[in-house]
């Protein structure tokens, strides 16, 4: 009787064992203060990162060690080695040759978001591509009811960095949310992936914000087409190509959303600051980081030599040459330098243009005096109080609070967006 509880148990172990390297795992990595859930698929050999809206990364799964697992992502420079504990995979997730501890639980997270909209949709949805050059761009046109060529039809334009459509993070959906409003409220609109990204083609290793406004450009012709009034509703660097191409005479109305309208050093410049001084350090320390770096990004503009930082403290000066790496790309030459305040005297069409009071990304007080300054009276510039670069109400601000915060978007701020639309000539 002994050997056959003792047979159940070995083969109980063998059974775990297995189930530890197939399923679904999830484990939240730790990046500089920011959690990042990670949804291991072992089963398809996928990884997700709903955070950043990436989901189906190939994966390749090596099942070679008893109790053990190796998982190798390739098109991230990434890999994560794990033992299997008893109800989780201790592990440790190494990217670019950097290491982080990650533990995997059975399962994926649970996020709400009960803003995301759910079928049955009481308006169309078709699936549109539109080109720029060798970029394929691929989206979603929201059709409202009894819609007409008189229908006020917006693209949305993403903030920096690679995103979908509905320009997903931490599980928000915001472009979903105000597409689908929009649309219950009569406004169509067109929202895409990013080139490169999602669905859509395109190099993103030489592109600029230029070809990023470029392809937005694109669509607004694909919705000239169909729509007599097309207007650019743009968040962040997206509200920055929406002016730009106001600027050009290219759309009939636009809305920025924390859209930064200082130069690209300016705002990164006090991205820095802000993060230094949340961690801490003497405000002397502060001040010599940042002279550095704007002597660095004005450098790059000028193609010449990069300072060295050899003078800043050790652990800032190390800090200073793992960033200016990433500053002589195409894309940070062109952003450092781009200033859109310079031309908003050319822009003749109807603007919004809102910012949270507590966007910690894009500074509220700064970027709202540059429009207001830019822009005629006539135009809606206003500041959105105790709301967050997402347009979130929070309570710091910090990008940390973003994944905690249910709300994707205010619902208020959106019946803002909607009358203005509404009203417009």
């Amino acid at each position: 009787m002994k050997k056959f509880f003792v047979y159940i148990a070995i083969t109980l172990l063998f059974s775990n064992i297995c189930l530890a390297q197939t399923g679904t795992w999830s484990g939240k990595l730790n990046v500089s203060g920011t959690e990042l859930d990670l949804v291991f698929n072992l089963d398809s050999g996928t990884l997700d990162v709903p955070d950043q809206g990436a989901r189906g990364i190939p994966v390749n799964v090596d099942r070679s060690g008893f109790g053990s697992i190796g998982l190798g992502i390739p098109s991230i420079n990434a890999s994560f080695e794990g033992v299997w504990t008893g109800k989780r995979i201790a592990g440790t997730f190494t990217q670019h040759g950097v290491q982080f501890p990650l533990t995997l639980n059975p399962g994926e997270p649970e996020l709400r978001r009960p803003q995301t909209p759910v079928e049955p949709f009481p308006y169309r949805t078709e699936e549109v591509s539109f080109a720029n050059g060798d970029a394929v761009l691929r989206g979603t046109l929201s059709i409202p009811e009894n819609c007409d060529g008189a229908t006020p039809a917006l693209l949305m334009v993403t903030g920096s960095g690679l995103q979908n459509r509905d320009e997903e993070v931490f599980g928000h959906k915001p472009f979903a949310v105000i597409a689908d409003a929009f649309a219950r409220a009569g406004i169509a609109t067109l929202r895409y992936d990013d080139r490169g990204f999602g669905e859509s083609t395109g190099d993103v290793v030489n592109c600029t914000t230029r070809d990023l406004a470029d392809d937005a450009e694109a669509g607004v012709q694909l919705l000239r087409g169909r729509f007599s009034r097309v207007g650019v509703l743009g968040h962040s660097e997206g509200g920055t190509i929406a002016l730009m191409l106001a600027a050009e005479g290219k759309a009939d109305f636009v809305m920025s959303l924390a859209g930064m309208i200082v130069s690209g050093a300016e705002t990164l410049l006090a991205q820095n600051r802000h993060a230094l001084a949340m961690s801490g350090l003497p405000e002397s320390d502060i001040e010599a980081y940042c002279r550095v770096l704007s002597d660095c990004f004005e450098a790059v503009v000028q193609g010449l030599p990069l300072p060295s930082g050899d003078l800043l403290p050790e652990g800032l000066a190390q800090n200073y040459r793992l960033a200016a790496q990433g500053f002589q790309t195409p894309y940070m030459r062109y952003f450092l330098a781009l200033d859109v305040s310079k031309e908003l005297g050319k822009v003749k069409c109807p603007v919004m243009a809102l910012n949270g009071t507590k966007d910690i990304q894009v500074d509220c007080r700064t970027n709202l005096a540059a429009l207001r300054k830019g822009l005629g009276e006539t135009n809606v510039i206003k500041a959105e109080d105790g709301l967050n670069h997402l347009f979130q109400h929070c309570t710091t601000g910090e990008v940390s609070e973003y994944k905690q915060i249910e709300e994707t978007f205010s619902p208020a701020v959106i019946e803002e967006m909607i009358a203005w639309i509404k009203a417009l000539p």
